[in-house]
């Protein structure tokens, strides 16, 4: 098992105020392979995700109790760094949101200099690794530092803020619904990458379209209620669920 990138998460539970958003979820997350979450809107995916880099307790009256281990990091021990656990944890968001007064150049390289990193040689090297790893280099690299990251379309956009992500090294990547927002063609390129990003990252996906987790990975969590149904393997969850809840939900009863 790969020790840099295994998820185990135990007795996870999540407030909103006095509104408990999730409800002792235990699951196993593993290395180098996309795991989509699933479920109806409000069922908790979200506040999952946001979890497991720390970016709920950004939000003001909120609280978490329970355990994620991510290797090993202890994301909620005692003395840990949130922004520790964000350069190995990345996310990507819903609607991208790439800095809008810097250039793709500095979108990228943003991480990398908050923490202090200064060598250009290697800043170079790095936003043209992230760039390709984005699958963005070949449509953005004569405009580097000449165009800004807001001047891109919504799918480059996207795309940004993966390779902005990817810059510092993680070694998981969240996906909070990535392509909601895109049309089929940008749509695509984001599926076609995320399968390339799995040969070296976690990655982790919410999406509410039920053929792009088929798509693109290979085990799936179903969220109803703010509990964790089941997680399988996505052919098997698709074709020969374990609970009826879920057989109802993918065929369209409910959601």
């Amino acid at each position: 098992m790969d020790e840099q990138s295994h998820i185990s998460v135990e007795n996870l539970n999540a407030w909103y105020g006095s509104t408990q958003a999730l409800y002792n979820i235990n699951l196993e997350i593993p290395p180098r392979h996309t795991t989509a979450i699933i479920g109806p809107s409000g069922c908790g995916k979200s506040t999952f995700v946001r979890c497991i880099n720390r970016m709920h307790e950004t939000l003001p009256n909120t609280r978490v109790a329970g355990k994620i281990q991510i290797a090993d990091l202890d994301v909620y021990g005692k003395g840990v760094s949130p922004v520790w656990v964000r350069r190995r944890v990345g996310m990507v968001f819903q609607k991208a949101n790439p800095f809008p007064t810097m250039s793709i150049y500095d979108n990228v390289a943003a991480g990398l200099k908050l923490n202090g990193f200064s060598n250009h040689g290697e800043l170079d090297k790095i936003v043209e690794r992230s760039l390709r790893q984005a699958a963005l280099w070949d449509e953005v690299k004569d405009s580097l530092k000449k165009k800004s990251g807001a001047s891109l379309s919504g799918g480059q956009q996207q795309r940004l803020c993966i390779a902005r992500a990817l810059a510092v090294e993680p070694d998981v990547l969240l996906m909070d619904e990535p392509a909601s927002a895109l049309d089929p063609i940008s749509t695509a390129k984001i599926e076609d990458l995320i399968f390339d990003l799995k040969q070296q990252y976690t990655v982790v996906i919410v999406t509410h379209n039920m053929q792009q987790a088929a798509r693109v990975a290979e085990y799936t969590a179903f969220f109803l209620m703010g509990n964790l149904v089941e997680l399988d393997k996505t052919e098997k969850m698709f074709t020969k669920p374990s609970d009826k809840r879920t057989e109802d939900y993918i065929t369209g009863r409910f959601g």
